[in-house]
């Protein structure tokens, strides 16, 4: 017993969930039995390998996750998409420039589909079999009924073997991460209120630190669960759509809170700012019982949303009927703070202290809107599981969602740009298969397939990681080979012992990837091959040394594509995918203030929302994290720390959030324009012009050109200027500040939050600078498991 409790303990640490065990155990159990079938019952050599080869890529090639119903639903429609290809890649067949091309077209087409849905990224090899298959076996069309039937017969055997056979759990780490990391969330905002209102008690500090540590935990437990897989983990369903929102906009809060000072000055707004951040902690406390749930009534939502509603506007009343302007801002003596220094508040006297006030009303703002739309979200992915199955049949969905269809469309249109990671690794893919094809039909080898096989197989995306993976590859071949031809001399022509043989075998084969490498993955498969094509045609051996050549053919043709289609990597990719995301989210932070400062004046015409200018950020953050995916999935040493990476996109997503807040504070005006504001629209567009052209220039660096600036100085007399703007301009009737005066100045927080973000990205940002201009940097420090360590970073 504790000899089988060690052995499953190491087991976990390498497969998580025991998923490669669980898919070797069904393939040993279905693979032989449909192999026997077809051959000795059927009798079809053409339905037996499309059966063999049909359960290898339905039952070890792919793993969906999601509930029963969303897996069997995904495993369907893969046995649909694969028996299409099935039928093109046999008729394209018969011509080879044809065959070349139609590979070309299928394989860009398959490998960039993914993008748009992870249930289609992770069946992209399963797919790919289904065409490869018969592209590389010519047959006439009279064969596609054979082909037809080992397909179908092995798909349909999958589907009854995922429902029935070790049933895996519904898997949904997103939804329970996202809900542990609400309610810790909630707790450190409702400690933190009781720390105000305690008068920042020495006492209670400790309960504060605790909390908020705690809360970074699960935020941070969160966005390694969302880096962990290579591709972005949702599928086309409203619900896992919605999700990936939630989760952004949760790590966004987290992102607010980490920066929200825990002691500020009193103020008499505190006790509406306390209500404020109360009535978001039971939004989010409710929406994390919501989403462990998963199925409960979205309406129970609605109570505590509007009473945040009223916390927001009576915050938003009492902050406006607090300041007084006019004669209050008049210039007084200079004052020392605790160190005996004269900061900005100090030298500006009252026009510091405003903007000093305003601070706390500015952050509880923020939160409030990271709530509300976490809120929205959590209704959304409630509403959408309690769908009936007529509902989703029918494609019904919760108001506000966008369809499927138009989803991926977004999401794909996003990544047709000549910087897209995906982009590149989907046609460097399509041509190394395209290659691969070409060649095992010039040079005639005599299972092509391999060739093929063996291309997809090890390609990575630059020539060093492509070589890596093709030595490995080609040892695992050798050592299959080996131990398969030991067994095949020992075992002569006795079918009977194979047959004992082959259930183990691919076991072995499906279980060894994961559990142990890759190079004894192409072991086990290569032994396992052995074992099959010797009970069909015995052969002997020889069919070991066959492998062998078309895997060293196919290994070739990737390192020759990798060679030749952006060598560089991921490492380069993401460079220039966080140059990208920096610039138009810094673009996007401008436009919003200038949509929002025009809503104030009515001296200039209101401008559009800038709903371009937001596609273009979204469109770039989507490639960002992809590209950030890329570099984790590849192997080999790391030169910037990933904490630093993180530390970058961390600050795409504040950029991002930012303006989109700004956009919030702005829509809810529902006051016409009036008077002219000029001098205040002049100093905040200034501010955020001096912010946009600094975050340009620092892209220009990330992505090979130029350095990365000094991080902009606060200059404390644009505050004097702001709130003098405010006083002459925006000052009400009783003498006392306007709720417009207040958006003005938290839109010019807002610029400012920018601002401060340069502190904690500069020197990351000059790091992956200095790598993209010395591309070896990349690949210079120290070797690391990256998942590991975002997750301890973060």
């Amino acid at each position: 017993m504790p000899g089988r409790v060690n052995v499953l303990r190491l087991l976990r640490a390498r497969d998580a969930n025991l998923s490669a065990l669980r898919r070797a155990g069904r393939a040993a159990i279905v693979a032989p039995g449909l192999f026997a079938l077809s051959d000795k019952v059927i009798g079809s050599p053409t339905v037996a390998t499309f059966a063999a080869f049909g359960t290898f890529a339905t039952l070890l090639f792919v793993d969906f996750g999601g509930s029963m119903r969303e897996r069997l639903r995904a495993q369907v429609g893969l046995v649909l998409a694969g028996a299409l290809l099935v039928c093109l890649g046999t008729l394209v067949s018969q011509v080879v420039w044809l065959a070349v091309l139609a590979t070309f077209v299928a394989g860009l087409a398959v490998l960039f589909a993914g993008v748009v849905s992870s249930a289609l990224a992770g069946a992209t090899t399963a797919l790919l079999v289904g065409f490869v298959l018969p592209v590389t076996q010519p047959g006439p069309l009279g064969s596609i009924p054979d082909e037809l039937g080992g397909w179908f017969l092995a798909g349909a055997t999958s589907v009854i073997a995922i429902a029935v056979l070790w049933p895996a759990p519904t898997r949904e780490p997103l939804r329970l991460s996202a809900a542990t990391a609400c309610e810790r969330l909630a707790r450190r905002l409702r400690v933190d209120v009781d720390y105000v209102r305690a008068g920042f008690d020495p006492d209670r500090r400790p309960a504060l630190d605790e909390a908020a540590d705690e809360a970074q935990r699960a935020v941070a437990t969160l966005r390694g669960s969302f880096f962990r897989t290579p591709y972005r983990p949702t599928g086309l369903s409203t619900a896992t759509r919605t999700l990936l929102r939630l989760v952004e906009e949760v790590m966004w809060l987290d992102s607010v809170l980490v920066r929200m000072p825990l002691e500020t000055p009193r103020a008499p707004t505190d006790p509406a700012v306390c209500e404020l951040k109360l009535a978001a902690a039971t939004v989010l406390e409710r929406g994390a019982a919501l989403l462990e749930s998963g199925t409960g009534d979205p309406r129970e939502l609605d109570p505590d949303l509007r009473r945040l509603a009223r916390a927001r506007e009576e915050m938003e009343q009492a902050v406006t009927s607090s300041l007084p302007i006019g004669s209050a801002l008049v210039p007084t003596a200079p004052r020392e703070n605790e160190a005996g220094e004269i900061g900005a508040a100090g030298k500006l006297g009252a026009a510091g202290e405003l903007v000093t006030s305003l601070g706390p009303s500015f952050r509880a703002q923020q939160l409030s809107f990271a709530a509300s739309a976490i809120a929205a979200n959590v209704t959304l992915i409630v509403a959408a599981n309690r769908r009936t199955w007529w509902q989703h049949l029918l494609g019904r969905r919760p108001d506000g969602v966008e369809s499927p269809l138009s989803s991926a469309r977004v999401r794909a249109g996003s990544h047709v740009e000549r910087h897209s990671v995906w982009l590149h690794n989907s046609v460097r893919g399509a041509i190394a298969l395209t290659l691969a094809v070409l060649v095992a039909d010039v040079t005639g080898v005599q299972h092509s397939f391999w060739v093929v096989f063996g291309t997809l197989s090890v390609l990575r995306s630059n020539a060093l990681n492509t070589g890596q993976n093709a030595l490995r590859g080609l040892l695992g071949t050798v050592i299959g080979f080996v131990v398969g031809g030991v067994i095949i001399v020992a075992v002569g022509t006795n079918t009977a012992v194979f047959w004992v043989l082959l259930p183990p075998a691919i076991a072995f084969a499906g279980l060894a990837p994961a559990a142990i490498s890759f190079a004894a993955g192409q072991a086990g498969f290569t032994a396992a091959l052995l074992i099959l094509y010797n009970i069909v045609a015995p052969a002997g051996w020889t069919i070991g040394l066959v492998r062998i050549e078309d895997v060293a053919i196919g290994c070739a043709v990737s390192l020759v594509a990798g060679a030749l289609f952006w060598p560089r990597g991921a490492g380069s990719a993401l460079g220039q995918a966080l140059a990208e995301a920096f610039s138009d989210n810094a673009r996007f932070l401008r436009d919003a203030v200038h949509y929002g400062l025009t809503r104030c004046d009515a001296q200039v015409p209101t401008a559009p929302v800038p709903e371009d200018a937001s596609r273009r950020a979204a469109a770039a953050s989507r490639r960002l994290d992809d590209a950030f995916r890329g570099y984790l999935a590849e192997r080999g040493t790391k030169s910037i720390p990933l904490a630093d990476l993180t530390a970058l996109i961390t600050g795409v997503s504040v950029l991002h959030f930012g303006a989109t807040a700004i956009l919030d504070i702005w829509q809810r005006n529902d006051a016409s324009p009036a008077g002219d504001r000029g001098a205040a629209r002049a100093q905040i567009l200034d501010s955020a012009t001096v912010l946009v052209n600094w975050y340009e220039q620092a892209a220009r660096a990330l992505a090979g050109s130029g350095t990365v600036p000094d991080e902009l100085a606060h200059d404390g007399a644009t505050d004097g200027r702001l709130v003098e703007a405010v006083r002459r301009d925006l000052t009400g009737e009783d003498g006392r500040a306007t709720a417009t005066a207040v958006r003005m100045i938290w839109t010019a927080d807002h610029i400012d939050s920018a601002r401060r973000l340069q502190a904690g990205i500069l020197a990351p940002a000059r790091a992956v600078a200095t790598a993209q201009r010395t591309p070896r940097s990349w690949l210079a420090m120290r070797r690391t498991r990256p998942t590991m360590v975002l997750e301890e970073a973060a």
